[in-house]
C-alpha cells in the first residue's frame, strides 16, 4: 500500500476514534441533570427505613432510627415526570426516646428557597427552619439539612475537571459564596449509573474539610440506590454513617401527608 495513503488512513482512524470518544462524553449540563435525577428523582415517590450512627472525635456513638418519605410534585399533570421539579420530603424519627415522634418536613422548590419545618414533640412546637440554616447540622449529625433534600443545581457553576475510566469528576463553585461555608466542592460521578460515589468540600485555602462517600450500592426495582453512606468532618475527626433498609419506590404516597398537619399526626400506615 502507498505509504502516504497508509499514513492518511491511520490519521483518519485516530481522528475518528477521538471524535467517537468525544461524542460519547455528555456535556457538563447533561452530567449534572442525570446525576440530579438519579440522586433524588428515581420513581414518582419513595420510602426508606434509615439507621443513623453519629460518631464524635472521641469515638462516642449516638444512634437514630427514622423513616424517610419522598414525593415528586407532578409536573404538567404527570406524576413521576422525569423532568425534575418540586419535591416533598417527610422524615419521622422512631428512636431513641429523646427524638421519638420528632418530624422534619421539606417542600423543595426550584424557583425559590425551600420551605422546611421541624416538629419538636417535647414542646409540641412546629419550628420553621430558615434558608440561612440549611447548611447546619441535621439533628446533631455530620449531615446538613440541605443534604437531606439535595442542593439546587442552579446554585453552583459546574466544571468537568477530569474523566477517568469509571468516573466524571465535577468541580462545583457556589454562585453566591457568602451564603455557604465552602469555596467549592468536587463530585465523583459513576459514568454508568450517574450515582455520586464521593463528594469533597474545600474551604478558601483549598483544604478538604468535609467528605461524603457512598459505601454500598444496590439495585432496587431497577434503580441503582445508595444503601450505605458516610459523611466525615475532617476538622473534628467525627463522622456519621447512614444505612438505608426496606427501600421502595412508587409507593403511592398521598400529597396530604406532606403538610404541617401531619407533623403532629404522623401518617403511621406509611412509616412501617
Amino acid at each position: 500500500m502507498n505509504t502516504k495513503l497508509s499514513i492518511a488512513l491511520l490519521v483518519g482512524a485516530v481522528f475518528l476514534a477521538q471524535r467517537v470518544v468525544a461524542d460519547e462524553t455528555p456535556s457538563v449540563d447533561e452530567i449534572v441533570a442525570k446525576t440530579n435525577r438519579v440522586s433524588y428523582y428515581q420513581g414518582a415517590d419513595g420510602r426508606a427505613q434509615v439507621s443513623m450512627k453519629i460518631v464524635d472525635d472521641q469515638g462516642r456513638e449516638r444512634q437514630r432510627q427514622m423513616t424517610i418519605l419522598r414525593r415528586d410534585v407532578p409536573k404538567d399533570g404527570q406524576a413521576g415526570d422525569e423532568h425534575c421539579g418540586d419535591q416533598q420530603f417527610y422524615v419521622y424519627f422512631h428512636r431513641p426516646a429523646d427524638v421519638n415522634k420528632m418530624a422534619f418536613l421539606v417542600h423543595k422548590h426550584l424557583a425559590r428557597d425551600d420551605d422546611r419545618w421541624l416538629y419538636l414533640p417535647a414542646l409540641d412546637l412546629v419550628k420553621r427552619i430558615s434558608a440561612a440554616d440549611k447548611r447546619t447540622s441535621f439533628v446533631g449529625s455530620h449531615f446538613y439539612y440541605e443534604d437531606v433534600s439535595g442542593r439546587h443545581i442552579d446554585d453552583d457553576t459546574h466544571e468537568l475537571v477530569e474523566t477517568t475510566d469509571n468516573y466524571y469528576v465535577l468541580k462545583n463553585t457556589p454562585k453566591e459564596p457568602k451564603t455557604v461555608e465552602f469555596a467549592y466542592f468536587k463530585m465523583w460521578i459513576h459514568r454508568k449509573t450517574f450515582l455520586v460515589v464521593k463528594t469533597e468540600y474545600y474551604d478558601g485555602q483549598d483544604k478538604k474539610y468535609r467528605a461524603y462517600e457512598a459505601k454500598k450500592v444496590d439495585t432496587i426495582q431497577g434503580f441503582p440506590t445508595v444503601t450505605q453512606a458516610r459523611m466525615t468532618d475532617h476538622r473534628t475527626g467525627g463522622f456519621t454513617d447512614l444505612e438505608y433498609k426496606d427501600v421502595k419506590y412508587d409507593v403511592g404516597l398521598p400529597e396530604e401527608i406532606f403538610t404541617e398537619r401531619y407533623l403532629r399526626r404522623a401518617p403511621r400506615e406509611f412509616l412501617r
